[in-house]
């Protein structure tokens, strides 16, 4: 098993930190793991993505041209990856961000609200988090006890408090991915 993943949004929008607790994750569930980021100069507002790669077995190597699977956040890195993804593979989005969805009619298609989600739920740091639940239960490469252990691994110690607070919202992204 193996799952090569592309997230990819806005710096700001928690890209990186998806990742990092993705890959955490993977490592609590003794999975062999990449994470590879990129990003501009800016710190919020310019793009950002990242490749994560997680195997049951060695990874040759983190560089990737196609994708099994992109979380989308917005519409630049909707139209950048979208052709990347491999036939038979998974697109997720939010169409807060996405002017014109996507058009590819040979992968599976997943919208998810995180915006509205968020505002919902009164917790609009939980953005990402809804979408890494909607991951997870999209394809199941981890469990949710692992993203928690993960998540407590990536936040700084001062941060620990808001983990119920983003469990809420994990489980939130996993109910939408249901529906």
């Amino acid at each position: 098993m193996t799952h090569e993943i592309i997230i990819a949004g806005f710096g700001g929008q928690g890209v990186l930190s998806m990742g990092k607790i993705l890959a955490y994750a993977a490592l609590m569930d003794d999975l062999e793991v990449t994470w590879m980021p990129s990003y501009g100069p800016e710190q919020r507002g310019g793009t950002a993505n990242v490749t994560v790669i997680l195997s049951d077995s060695r990874i040759s190597s983190p560089v990737l041209d196609t994708y099994d699977i992109a979380v989308i956040l917005n519409q630049q890195s909707l139209d950048k990856f979208e052709s990347h993804i491999k036939p038979g593979g998974l697109l997720i989005y939010d169409p807060s961000g996405i002017h014109h969805k996507p058009t590819r009619t040979d992968i599976t298609v997943l919208e998810i609200d995180a915006m509205t989600a968020t505002i919902e739920m009164g917790n609009p740091k939980g953005y990402n988090m809804i979408l890494l639940g909607a991951l997870i239960e999209a394809k199941k490469m981890v469990s949710l006890d692992a993203v928690l252990r993960g998540l407590k691994k990536a936040l700084p110690e001062r941060h620990h408090h808001l983990i119920p607070a983003n469990e809420a919202a994990l489980r939130r992204g996993q109910e939408l991915a249901r529906n």
